[in-house]
């Protein structure tokens, strides 16, 4: 006889956020099925409703978990730091995390999904908080703090185009540009 473990419904929820991150990364709020994530995620479609209500609060549940994991990368990369040498840590780190290409096409397709206020609200409401930790832990004026964010930016739609793995001249200088002068 098989005995399989009966998950929480804590975990299974972190099994169908994991699912539905990867399925909307692939097909956006609005080409991503429940059916697919449901599917994904080893469970049933119902089961998915009654944890989360809606596929758009399933986005939004996704699209806040995103932020979050970012948040705490930036956290264990900056523990103990501050000023400059935080700095460097979290894009560091933040640079390993777009390696996973699923998380940077969910965090891009949450970005797409703004023409909705509530979505637009969640993604507001995680990218202050990423602003609001590295403000306080760098401890650096406004000017390089907005810096930090748009090089973070361009590196997003770098590692869009895949520009790690096929460069070109023009985006290896855009690259170059992105390391911390010293």
């Amino acid at each position: 006889m098989i005995v399989s473990e009966r998950k929480s419904a804590e975990e299974r929820r972190d099994e169908i956020l994991e699912a539905a991150l990867v399925e909307f990364a692939e097909r956006g709020l609005h080409g991503a099925s429940t059916e697919a994530i449901a599917k994904r995620a080893g469970i049933s479609q119902p089961y998915v409703f009654r944890l989360f209500g809606s596929k758009k609060e399933l986005f939004q549940a996704s699209v806040d978990r995103c932020f979050r994991e970012t948040l705490e990368t930036f956290q264990r990369a900056a523990e103990g730091k501050r000023g400059e040498e935080a700095l460097t840590a979290m894009a560091e780190a933040y640079m390993k995390l777009l390696a996973d290409r699923s998380r940077l096409r969910a965090q891009l397709q949450a970005y797409a999904s703004c023409d909705d206020p509530d979505i637009c609200a969640a993604v507001r409401n995680g990218y202050g908080d990423l602003v609001a930790y590295v403000e306080r832990v760098s401890g650096l004026p406004p000017e390089r703090v907005t810096r930090f964010f748009a090089t973070g930016m361009l590196i997003n739609v770098l590692a869009s185009m895949d520009t790690y793995r096929a460069p070109e001249g023009w985006s290896e200088r855009l690259l170059a540009g992105c390391k911390p002068t010293e």
